[in-house]
């Protein structure tokens, strides 16, 4: 307990001194959404497939339209019963490169190769599209880059998009967020944002974001800025209260001392399912999410 507030104080420290506020840039809802329907329109992106591949190209491509710099880490990533080894990148963008004061953005890309959650046995072999799990956090930080190149913020950002994600077992939690475990083992040793936050299943046409457990305990002054940054705007779909605690891609960052938040609506009942198609999502929610993260962003 004195460890998690001694970690919370050094947050609270570094949040304080984070420098003056500017008016943020319009977040296109509409722009988001697009965004998200390119990518469910190269199919389900498992790694190993033809639209992983593509997919990966396309958001290579749109990032290097806006960052500084954009740079991959390629990984084997091993999956599945009977056990498959494909290819896997972690797609990495830094804007103002040259600055030291840096915010860390992620989501991942990737989609489950099984519809294991799916009511239909007959689907549960079957790959899931992952509109709103994985290609909603990648839309709305597709916009928010198009936002930085546009408006550069004062402190230094690195959009970071984690592959390999969502081919994990329930058993095994490290099965899982296998993308950003590997970028935490392998980023430069100088690499320490003052916080992350991380988007996953943002996109739900009935948005609820409740407080995620792990984020709380680890990183509670992140949580507390981000949810009153959504007060101020009005956007009550950031429900101030404790939720489910979700291994996710934060996991491996905070257990390397970046204080990195997730911001998921886990009550998605087509989650893992066929069903997970960009109809079930909407450009008010993408918008609701992106305004919130450059609120917090621009008016530190």
């Amino acid at each position: 307990m004195k460890i998690l507030m001694i970690i919370s104080a050094a947050v609270f420290m570094a949040l304080a001194g984070s420098g003056c506020a500017q008016d943020p840039p319009l977040f296109d809802g509409e722009k988001a959404y697009a965004i998200l329907k390119k990518q469910c329109d190269f199919g389900p992106r498992v790694p190993g497939t033809l639209a992983h591949q593509k997919c990966r190209d396309y958001l290579v491509t749109a990032l290097r339209g806006y960052a500084d710099q954009v740079s991959t880490q390629d990984f084997l990533h091993t999956f599945g019963t009977p056990v498959q080894s494909a290819r896997a990148s972690n797609i990495i963008a830094n804007f103002q490169s040259a600055k030291g004061d840096r915010v860390l953005l992620c989501a991942h890309w990737d989609c489950r190769h099984i519809a294991d959650e799916d009511p239909d046995v007959n689907n549960r072999n079957k790959p899931v599209l992952g509109a709103n799990d994985g290609a909603s956090g990648v839309a709305v930080l597709l916009e928010i880059a198009r936002l930085l190149k546009a408006q550069p913020p004062r402190q230094g950002v690195d959009i970071v998009l984690f592959d390999a994600e969502d081919q994990g077992n329930h058993q095994d939690n490290r099965s899982f967020a296998k993308g950003s475990q590997f970028f935490a083992r392998h980023v430069v040793p100088t690499f320490n944002p003052r916080y992350g936050i991380l988007l996953d299943l943002v996109g739900d046409k009935d948005l609820a974001i409740y407080q995620e457990a792990y984020s709380l305990q680890m990183a509670r002054p992140v949580v507390d800025k981000v949810w009153a940054a959504a007060q101020k705007l009005g956007i009550s779909e950031f429900i101030p209260q404790q939720g489910y605690a979700v291994f996710d891609d934060h996991i491996p960052l905070l257990e390397r001392g970046i204080p990195c938040i997730d911001i998921i609506d886990f009550d998605y009942k087509y989650w893992h399912t066929v069903s997970d198609t960009p109809d079930k999502c909407s450009a008010a929610s993408l918008e609701k999410v992106g305004r919130t993260v450059l609120e917090v962003l621009y008016r530190p």
